[in-house]
């Protein structure tokens, strides 16, 4: 099945789908050994680990491409790539789509702020007008060559014109041709609950550790709500800073290291989820005996270890 058949399929089944932000491929590859079906590229987490730099249209549209082609190819779950605002106008949007497309991208967020973005989760927003947007919609559809690539309207416009602006925005962005309409910055159980009875299509949600959305609420409410999707775009970003943060204190503290499995993965470990696995048996399947012999030894004869 095609990834992008497959992340429509999720997104309409009666479950909600879970999707964790990936922001390289090390991380996709992690969400995809937990069992989650699906991963959500993270512009801010792309931004902050390649750029060290905050998520305010920083990359260009031939980088985002470039790191989601990487991200999307070291896994088999579908990717939902992060097109920022299509990086332009709709001319832009469609060039934009067809990039993301062909770099393995199962859909795209395109978003209704203003370029420069930012953060969903932070003050300062500014939204285009909503026949532009829906413009930008109408070029993503008419850009993907597989129909079922999904097109996921990101608005921002919660926090900027209020619930009744959001929801006529949701229905004109369906009216357009969007998949799924995404509204970041939902910060309140009955404007969540109201968005998914009335906006005319499956909703998305996403949900950020000391953000806006209330993350006391659970996927299993969220889904009885009528949420179709809730993304964690920064939960193993901000997950992966603490761990480091810990890691280099200890070092610090022990003025040594040492493997430590409460503050280090198995190097083993690592090596197997990287694909070193793979590697060896294709030396073993390619590689003569002998050659075998002088890279490994008399190990050889029991397996490459």
């Amino acid at each position: 099945m095609r990834k992008a058949q497959r992340l429509r399929q999720l997104i309409e089944a009666p479950e909600i789908l879970v999707m964790p932000g990936a922001f390289d491929p090390l991380s996709a590859k992690l969400i995809e050994q937990a069992g989650f079906a699906a991963a959500q590229g993270t512009g801010l987490g792309i931004a902050a680990s390649h750029l060290g730099m905050p998520d305010v249209s920083v990359l260009s549209m031939s980088e985002m491409a470039e790191r989601t082609r990487i991200i999307a190819r070291a896994v088999d779950i579908p990717v939902m790539a992060d097109g920022d605002t299509g990086f332009g106008n709709a001319v832009n949007v469609w060039f934009t789509v067809r990039a993301f497309e062909e770099a393995g991208a199962a859909g795209i967020n395109i978003e209704d702020q203003v370029m420069p973005k930012r953060c969903g989760h932070l003050a300062g927003k500014e939204v285009i007008p909503m026949a532009e947007m829906q413009a930008k919609i109408a070029a993503a559809c008419a850009a993907r060559r597989d129909p079922d690539f999904v097109i996921n309207a990101r608005t921002d416009a919660l926090a900027v014109e209020g619930l009744e602006a959001t929801i006529a925005r949701a229905r004109g962005y369906f009216d357009a041709g969007a998949t799924m309409v995404f509204v970041d910055g939902a910060d309140d159980r009955t404007a969540i609950a109201r968005l998914a009875s009335e906006i005319g299509g499956p909703l998305a949600v996403n949900m950020v550790e000391g953000g806006r959305t209330p993350v006391d609420l659970t996927f299993a409410e969220l889904e009885l709500m009528g949420v179709a999707r809730v993304s964690l775009p920064v939960s193993l970003l901000l997950g992966a800073i603490r761990g480091m943060q810990n890691a280099l204190a200890f070092i610090g503290r022990e003025g040594a290291t040492r493997a430590d499995s409460e503050v280090f993965a198995g190097f083993d470990e690592t090596h197997t989820l990287v694909g070193m696995d793979d590697v060896r048996d294709l030396e073993r399947r390619f590689l003569s005996q002998e050659a075998l012999r002088q890279k490994y030894g008399d190990t050889v004869a029991e397996g490459v270890s």
